[in-house]
């Protein structure tokens, strides 16, 4: 049975090239990048190389870079910095569908003493820009915003946002972890004060990403112990790691063309769905969206019976929902989108990359229909 994956938003396959860049620097070229002799220098060349194939991706100077070990990681440098860094502003605006990485540092902004204003979105997933207008107050310290929505696939119109946000006083972060790769990301040109990204979004190797910091922006270091990153992040450089990392940029800066035909089989995917199945709903069709993202309710079934019913035909695809204290909910995301219950639990995300293919998508799209029949009449539905 071949494998037909369809969960790039959770994770991508390391590009083989990617791979092949990194192999030396496990091997003959294992230098530490601080060292003072040859090897060394070999390795610190690397990394410098690197941060360049970064910077192009993100759109900023490759002195704007602090490599970091992902995304997580890279949220925690920004919003904890930014709270050490401006004691006389304790706001914190955000939105109802960020990532559980961002809602997890926002409940530990309330637990600092610091308050928290959450901006919701409407029925497609989109940014109510008013009201996170009207959210940012004199006292604002950080607006943190999504380019674009891991589950819906939404995009948010960052740039804008910056204008609204910036006029105000308020510093802009920027989660850019789903968007890059697969549109295009500007970090200078959006007006991001921070942003963040992981390398294997975007066929680069787990355990590596970096936070965009604006020239003139001044956090206190993440980890402390030695002058790595130009003393914004110690210890001792994942060469490797970084290698790939910038290889992988290199190639989604030039294969980011491609996303347009990637775009088509989705599109494809929606319009056989919408067609062939009964009661479907397509979350955020309305809005602008990932090339890559299907978030389809199905109602009158669980989305994880589904998952599991194509997990045996060798389909690889994510629920739109998450377990929460042994009763399984809506995800916040869906709930924000005020999705009705019966589509919210019947949610399945599929995320397409570039190797999938028109042979892959046509499989699915004969599946679908008897699998989504086959439950429901399990479940009592005709």
């Amino acid at each position: 049975m071949d494998l037909i994956y369809l969960d790039h938003n959770a994770t991508t396959p390391l590009a083989p090239e990617a791979f092949e860049a990194m192999r030396p620097w496990f091997t003959e070229r294992f230098g530490n990048a601080s060292a003072a002799y040859a090897l060394g220098h070999l390795s610190d060349g690397a990394v410098v190389a690197a941060r360049e194939q970064a910077a192009a991706l993100v759109g900023c100077t490759p002195a704007e870079i602090v490599f970091t070990s992902g995304g997580t990681e890279s949220l925690n440098h920004a919003v904890r910095g930014v709270w050490e860094a401006f004691p006389a502003k304790r706001h914190l605006v955000t939105t109802a569908v960020e990532h559980p990485a961002v809602r997890a540092l926002a409940a530990w902004w309330k637990a600092q003493g610091g308050e928290v204003a959450e901006v919701g979105v409407d029925a497609e997933g989109r940014l109510d820009l008013a009201a996170l207008e009207a959210a940012v107050r004199p006292d604002t310290a950080l607006v943190a915003v999504m380019a674009a929505n891991n589950e819906s696939g939404v995009l948010f119109p960052v740039a804008e946002i910056a204008g609204r946000v910036k006029a105000k006083g308020a510093l802009f972060l920027v989660d850019a972890t789903q968007a890059i790769g697969k549109v295009p990301v500007a970090a200078a040109a959006w007006g991001a004060d921070l942003l963040t990204l992981s390398g294997h979004k975007f066929h680069g190797p787990k355990g590596t990403g970096l936070l965009m910091i604006r020239r003139g922006v001044r956090l206190k270091p993440f980890m402390l112990g030695g002058s790595q990153e130009r003393g914004r992040r110690g210890g001792t450089e994942n060469v490797p790691g970084l290698v790939g990392l910038g290889k992988a940029a290199a190639l989604a800066q030039a294969r980011l063309p491609q996303m347009d035909g990637v775009r088509r089989l989705r599109d494809a995917l929606e319009t056989c769905l919408l067609a062939e199945i009964p009661e479907v709903c397509i979350h955020g069709r309305g809005a602008e969206r990932l090339p890559n993202t299907s978030l389809v309710g199905f109602a009158g079934i669980e989305g994880e019976a589904l998952q599991l019913k194509l997990a045996e035909q060798g389909i690889c695809v994510s629920t739109g929902s998450a377990c929460s204290t042994g009763m399984r909910e809506p995800s916040h995301v869906l709930r924000a989108m005020q999705v009705p219950d019966a589509y919210a639990r019947g949610t399945v995300r599929f995320s397409l990359g570039l190797g999938t293919t028109p042979a892959q998508m046509a499989r699915v799209a004969e599946l679908l229909p008897g699998l989504v029949a086959e439950l429901r009449q399990g479940l009592g539905r005709v």
